[in-house]
């Protein structure tokens, strides 16, 4: 999957404070994300991280049309 810094991720699974869109700060063998409700960070495995994308959206895209 091609994920990059500065996408926002919808998962699968809400946050606990409800939100379900993330910003990627942070890509590697983990990913750095926080949540774009509350602005909790989160450091979470690449693997376990592509698994619960729902969807993937480019922050470029918003800005083109």
């Amino acid at each position: 999957m091609d994920v990059q810094v500065g996408d926002i991720l919808t998962m699968k699974k809400p946050h606990p404070c409800g939100g379900n869109q993330f910003q990627v700060l942070r890509i590697g063998m983990d990913f750095k994300i926080r949540c774009l409700t509350c602005g909790h960070e989160i450091m979470s495995p690449r693997s376990k991280v592509e698994k619960r994308i729902k969807k993937l959206q480019r922050t470029g895209e918003q800005e083109e049309g």
